[in-house]
């Protein structure tokens, strides 16, 4: 989205002589991040439990713990306490119906990883028949051991289903097919036994079958000309189909697979002719694309391949084992990073914003962004890099700013030839930071004449001076864009 800023005002522009420690401190943030950040993993879809039985979720929502800021707190808390259990992270996750009580929800224990994470993990989580919701959050409690509240934050929606559906999907009705370009999570449960439930992950660089963590992978449709190399290609649009060829590329490592056709599983073989689309908790195979009946297949924690055999009674089908039927589920990924690294807060972060969407209208003298989003209040402020925007506050899920002038950021600005991008943040306005995955981007339009003068020769007359800036920056123009 983009649109022409013709303005010769100085909408936000900063005065170079004036400091701001505010400013200063966002600057330094800038520079050198000390975030916290609490990712959150969950699938899209839960099954309901019904009487006395209990279907826990899978895979289990997990938390890591991520960013140098979770370390220097927990250090500074040790500084003030001797007893080195006064820093821990603690968690409680649950239902967002039984958020209001620690006695409801379970919790979580949180481990150190070789990365320098910290990751936690909810096994049995459930949803019962006497919860008539269709759709749910998951709600996580952090604090720290000594009583420090962290804060609370939320799972995107669940939506509650019965059983897998059994009947051919339809397109018409989308909600429970997989699309090109989504997240998914793969497991493998051997004799329907849930203790020897194992999920593929990537640890080291290789893919394996892990009984305690699993990991996203994004699914991609492709086709016979895409390099087995590589694990960026163009992403074709559309659902995901049975018959298809495609490509599963974990999202927190870019590791790939080789290229699959993704096949129908019924009663431990391979419908070889089924071309239907693909529906949450399916069972499927993996076939290695332009292999002779391999398919993706787990030896304990080893990912191998397997080689099926004819069906003796129909050409249509090829004979598996157990170990080479998988399911597969939609799967969701929450992220929250912050930094108090401006002041010391001991208040918690929550309700932590997030940035969803964003919105360019007007134009000329002023811009205004919409900032589109979750959990906004009256306290937030939206900031261009290091230059605060004037902010209003419309509901928890907006935020209406004024884009500030590109003068803000370049003193410059008449001479710039090359595209401005600054991050978008939000500020608390106690000095918390929220940082989000959206920039913001000024792009000068190429249409001036190599060699002529930027500005032509200037009379003493103010007011002249500041019709030829408006002439001027209204003849190289200034595109916005605004990216995630």
């Amino acid at each position: 989205m983009c649109l022409f800023l013709n303005s010769a005002t100085s909408v936000g522009r900063s005065n170079p002589e004036q400091v701001d420690p505010l400013r200063d401190g966002v600057c330094r943030y800038l520079q050198l991040p000390c975030e916290w950040t609490v990712l959150m993993l969950h699938a899209k879809v839960a099954q309901k439990s019904y009487g006395n039985e209990k279907r826990f979720f899978c895979p289990p929502p997990c938390v890591y713990l991520i960013g140098p800021g979770w370390k220097l707190k927990q250090e500074e808390l040790k500084a003030k306490d001797l007893a080195a259990s006064s820093s821990r992270v603690c968690g409680y996750m649950g239902l967002d119906s039984m958020a209001n009580s620690h006695a409801e929800m379970q919790k979580l224990n949180f481990e150190k990883q070789p990365d320098s994470k910290e990751f936690g993990c909810a096994k049995t989580l459930y949803i019962s028949d006497s919860d008539k919701r269709k759709h749910f959050r998951l709600v996580l409690k952090l604090f720290f051991s000594n009583g420090q509240e962290i804060g609370t934050f939320h799972s995107k929606l669940i939506k509650v289903i019965s059983k897998p559906s059994q009947k051919k999907q339809s397109l018409k009705n989308t909600e429970l097919c997989i699309s090109s370009g989504s997240k998914v999570s793969l497991f493998n449960r051997l004799r329907s036994q849930t203790v020897s439930t194992r999920y593929l992950s990537v640890e080291g660089g290789a893919f394996t079958a892990s009984a305690r963590q699993w990991a996203a992978f994004t699914l991609r449709l492709a086709d016979e000309y895409c390099s087995q190399s590589r694990s960026e290609f163009p992403l074709r649009e559309g659902y995901i189909r049975y018959g298809s060829i495609v490509r599963l590329i974990c999202t927190a490592t870019g590791v790939a697979l080789p290229l699959l056709i993704i096949r129908k599983v019924a009663k431990q073989s391979v419908l070889m002719d089924v071309d239907e689309p693909i529906s949450q908790l399916h069972k499927c195979a993996f076939q290695l694309y332009g292999s002779d009946g391999k398919y993706l297949c787990l030896s304990t924690e080893k990912v191998i391949q397997f080689q099926a055999s004819p069906c003796p009674r129909e050409a249509n089908r090829e004979l598996l084992n157990d170990s080479s039927c998988w399911t597969i589920i939609g799967t969701e990924t929450v992220e929250y990073t912050f930094s108090d690294g401006l002041r010391s807060i001991r208040d918690p972060v929550s309700p932590a914003p997030l940035i969803t969407a964003l919105e360019l209208t007007g134009g000329g003298d002023v811009a205004i962004l919409e900032v589109q989003g979750e959990y906004f209040h009256e306290n937030l402020k939206v900031w261009f890099g290091d230059v605060e925007a004037e902010t209003m506050y419309r509901s928890p899920k907006s935020l209406e700013c004024v884009v500030p002038d590109v003068s803000a950021f370049s003193r410059d600005w008449r001479w710039l030839r090359y595209p401005i991008t600054v991050p978008l943040l939000l500020l608390r306005n106690d000095g918390l930071i929220y940082s989000s995955t959206f920039s913001f981007t000024y792009t000068p339009e190429q249409n001036f004449f190599p060699g002529q003068p930027v500005l032509q020769e200037m009379t003493q007359d103010s007011g002249s001076l500041l019709d030829t800036i408006h002439q001027e920056f209204t003849r190289t123009n200034f595109h916005l864009f605004m990216q995630s």
